[in-house]
């Protein structure tokens, strides 16, 4: 199962909100299908950005995003569920 949600920030940004491809279904172009069509979905809905939140642990994803052009703007470090994470925008 994949699955992927969008959100409009308002002022034409939307936020990319869940990106999910299940662990049998990773390594098979499934995640950057995702993301390559959310980007294609807000260009041609109008959006002029996308902005999204993610953790610095999951590098695979932050490779998918990469790849389409996402870049970090900020970082934030917090507790969550006894863990020390990074997250990121």
């Amino acid at each position: 199962m994949s699955a992927a949600s969008f959100w409009s920030s308002g002022r034409r940004v939307a936020q990319l909100r869940l990106l999910l491809v299940e662990r049998q279904a990773r390594a098979l172009g499934i995640g950057m299908r995702l993301v390559e069509e959310c980007v294609r979905f807000a260009r041609q809905t109008g959006y002029r950005k996308i902005t999204l939140w993610t953790h610095s642990n999951l590098r695979g994803a932050r490779r998918l995003y990469e790849r389409n052009g996402f870049r970090m703007v900020s970082k934030q470090s917090y507790n969550k569920f006894g863990c020390d994470l990074v997250g990121e925008i």
